[in-house]
């Protein structure tokens, strides 16, 4: 009988024995973060009373369980299983309050019964990832922090092993819908809410949910092995051949009873019996490597589908409630609800409530519901509580439905990868962190200065804040100045940062790349792409730069356009001061310039107020950037400042065009030299002609003096300009003035104060008393005959010093003249 034993036969999953040698056999089939199973199992333990629970989950962590008292462990929590060689590979499993994993290790723990894992050693797990790495030649996708890493854990019924998607039966897919489905439900949540979550402590026969549940299973598994096996059917199967194994062993060494905890789709491969030397030879010669696991914070948000969780539920927050709630939990639910909204600034009465209970109740009657569910609730609170408004109820649901329940592990546990990656880190580059906030000087022309950038830009990217970059005293981009400050929540913040990776490069990495498919706007990918030359991310950098290829060459707004290409020029700068490639990054940026050339002079076209002001921000913007993006233009696009230039006198030259952005290009190129000052000169005149609108002429005067262009001094030193605006004010009609007045004060009143006096003080004195403060001796203080060089040149060293350099052998004979 040895060589034949199965790890059970026949009958439910009751404490009934089975026939064969050993302890009676309750295999109590769940799906994982289910409270309702949760509850269940609660009870079957209870009535069972086993020497022994076992449960799925890898037997790396057996020595780990008895954590799990402490009082300071509080779930949701996480099982973390990483390569010592490789830290990147790792896996979790998450359990939270309501996991019937962690309620039955919980039981045996109180109940002073051993508990134990039995699923394949997370040692083989992730050895097979590696291998099918090195096959496909895939990246290492567990970087990514989410499905892939968390689908080793607890799933749906059925788990799919470490493959992501495993849980693709024929049936295939997920085989609750197919219940439902059978069930004539369209829904397998609300269906799995009604059989199980519904089912109130201590109605009926505790094992019945468990012997339904395998009677379904088991119907399913028929269905699914008259197909064709794959690679994720064929490791279910060793999976399955392990467990058994362990069940075998358990039931020898406790008569009292073994109790197991597992995915309801096993429970039928468990109870088959198989012959023993079948089972060891599919587990036989498995690849192994050597795995640390310790526990980690987890959240209710990394619970749910939503997150990425490959076994994750729609609504761990109510999950979590009704798990909780001893009775009324609708009402309960309601009453939190409406706590919400209250701090929210939103007027909920206590009526309000008593409604949305009642309406919630009356919903299930209709539907025909045993109890109102979470679609009745929310219906309810959506109807009630938010006058109709999706609002409000998104909040709730961001809030409440999923929440951002985090959970916390004990000082004892071993320490998070992550975290001690930081650690070394931070050794290495002599960072350490303190509790006072003190100022961080660094050069990125140092090494270690630029290791010490690195680290707090990647650590900024996690939502680690360690450090805050400030305004430095340094106008250089190889100067950088950090505010830093250590708080103890940051520890959270790192454990909170491990789903994405076990060491600050990879999770930094895979938190970029995941930030840059959720992105919103092109601006956000092309910030996102900045600070990942910042941080130095290059596997991060590549899929980012094609993500914002992929949105530059949908998107269709120039504003849009224009808003992200200083973010890529600054990028080009900062990768200049590092080292780094940024060819690529260099071909983006000037195919979004060319983008923006030939789409603006049509953008620009009947624009109100408020979008002018907009499009001649864009517009300085734009200049900005082609102006240092000119110096090494890429390959194929020739010279964009040429092109540029071309665009500008487009601009000024079309009426269409709003005055503010008109008068803004002919100011530019005034400044860049390719505009003369006698033909500047002559473009305001005719646009202060009489035949311009009053409004239209104020506008082209705020475009062209105002916006922090430094449009005051262009006043001071050139008299032509400012006689020609002094004339036009003059002669504005009096019934147009009070239309002009508000763009007039928004463009004087930008000036500096000095500024502001000289040119009142010129507009005092009149056009004959002024003459010109470009002729020699105008007698207006402050402005001599011509340049005095000496004085000039007494800067230089200063300068030089500024920009880095080392004075010039005869600076210090320039020091002290002219002071």
């Amino acid at each position: 009988m040895a060589g034949t034993d199965g790890a059970g036969s026949g009958g439910s999953g009751g404490p009934g024995g089975t026939g064969e040698p050993g302890g009676r056999l309750s295999l109590l089939g769940v799906r994982h973060h289910g409270p309702g199973s949760a509850r269940a199992v609660r009870a079957a333990l209870e009535a069972a009373r086993p020497g022994v629970v076992l449960v799925e989950g890898p037997p790396e962590a057996d020595a780990l369980i008895p954590l799990a008292a402490d009082e300071d462990m509080r779930p949701p929590v996480a099982l973390l299983a990483h390569a010592v060689d490789e830290p990147g590979r790792s896996a979790f499993w998450p359990l939270a309050e309501f996991s019937p994993e962690w309620v039955a290790v919980r039981w045996a723990l109180e109940h002073g019964v051993p508990a134990r894992f039995i699923d394949l050693p997370a040692a083989h797990t992730l050895a097979w990832r590696a291998a099918d790495e090195a096959t496909t030649g895939q990246a290492d996708e567990e970087r990514t922090g989410q499905a892939d890493e968390e689908t080793t854990g607890p799933g749906d019924g059925r788990e799919g092993g470490d493959v992501p998607g495993a849980a693709s039966l024929d049936v295939r897919g997920d085989p609750l819908a197919v219940l439902a489905s059978a069930a004539g439900h369209d829904d397998p949540e609300r269906w799995w809410e009604d059989v199980i979550e519904h089912r109130g402590p201590g109605e009926g026969d505790v094992f019945a949910p468990f012997t339904a549940l395998e009677e379904a299973m088991t119907a399913l598994r028929e269905t699914e092995e008259g197909g064709e096996g794959d690679a994720v059917h064929d490791r279910g199967l060793v999976r399955e051949a392990y467990m058994r194994l362990q069940v075998r062993a358990a039931r020898r060494e406790f008569a009292e009873g073994v109790a197991v905890v597992c995915g309801a789709w096993h429970v039928p491969a468990l109870r088959r019996r198989a012959a023993v030397a079948a089972d060891r030879a599919l587990v036989k010669g498995l690849p192994r490597t050597k795995v640390d696991m310790t526990w980690v914070p987890w959240t209710h948000r990394r619970l749910s589908r939503a997150g990425g969780y490959g076994a994750g539920i729609e609504s761990p927050g109510w999950y979590g409630h009704l798990f909780a709630a001893v009775d009324r939990p609708v009402e309960r639910w309601l009453t939190r609800v409406a706590g919400l909204l209250r701090e929210e600034g939103r007027t909920v009465s206590p009526a309000h409530v008593i409604e949305a209970a009642r309406l919630a109740g009356t919903l299930a009657a209709i539907r025909g519901r045993p109890l109102p569910g979470l679609s009745e609730t929310t219906d309810a609170v959506r109807a009630v509580l938010c006058d109709g408004s999706d609002v409000p109820l998104a909040l709730v649901h961001d809030r409440l439905v999923v929440g951002d329940v985090l959970g916390e592990v004990p000082a004892g546990a071993p320490a998070v990868p992550l975290q001690r990656d930081l650690t070394r880190t931070q050794r290495r580059l002599r960072l350490k962190p303190e509790a006072a906030e003190r100022e961080l000087e660094l050069d990125l022309r140092k090494e270690t200065d630029t290791g010490r950038s690195r680290l707090l830009h990647r650590l900024r990217l996690l939502g680690v804040g360690w450090g805050e970059p400030t305004a430095s005293r340094s106008t250089g981009t190889f100067r950088e100045t950090w505010r830093l400050r250590w708080e103890p929540e940051l520890s959270v913040r790192v454990a909170e940062a491990g789903v994405w990776g076990t060491t600050v490069l990879a999770a930094a990495t895979a938190r970029a790349e995941a930030d840059a498919v959720t992105a919103r706007g092109l601006a956000e990918v092309t910030a996102l792409a900045e600070r990942c030359l910042l941080a130095e991310l290059p596997d991060a950098l590549t899929p980012v730069m094609r993500i914002l290829a992929d949105r530059a060459a949908l998107d269709t707004d120039v504003g849009h356009l224009a808003e992200a290409l200083p973010a890529l020029v600054r990028s080009l700068r900062y990768g200049d001061v590092r080292g780094t490639d940024t060819g690529a990054l260099a071909e983006v940026a000037a195919g979004l310039a060319e983008r923006v050339f030939v789409g603006l002079p049509a953008a620009c076209a009947a624009l109100d107020a408020d979008a002018a002001e907009e499009m001649r921000r864009h517009v300085d913007s734009v200049h900005t950037a082609v102006g240092l993006l000119g110096d090494a233009p890429a390959p194929g696009h020739g010279d964009l400042r040429s092109r540029w230039r071309t665009v500008l006198r487009t601009l000024s030259a079309r009426d269409a065009v709003p005055g503010v952005v008109r008068g803004r290009a002919v100011r530019l190129l005034l400044d860049d030299g390719e505009l003369a000052p006698d033909e500047a000169a002559r473009i305001m005149g005719l646009v202060l002609s009489p035949g311009t609108a009053p409004t239209d002429a104020a506008a082209w005067i705020e475009g062209f003096v105002g916006g922090g262009s430094g449009g005051g001094m262009l006043l001071l030193h050139d008299e032509r300009l400012l006689a020609l605006i002094d004339a036009w004010l003059t002669g504005v009609p009096a019934d147009a003035f009070t239309d002009v007045l508000p763009l007039l004060r928004r463009t004087f009143s930008a000036y500096e104060p000095g500024v502001r006096r000289g040119v009142g003080e010129l507009v005092r004195r009149g056009p004959e008393a002024r003459g010109s403060v470009t002729t020699a001796g105008s007698g207006i203080p402050g402005f001599a005959a011509g340049l005095d060089t000496v004085r000039a040149d007494a800067v230089l060293p200063v300068i030089r010093l500024l920009l880095g350099g080392d004075p010039a052998p005869d600076d210090d004979d320039l020091v002290g003249v002219g002071t």
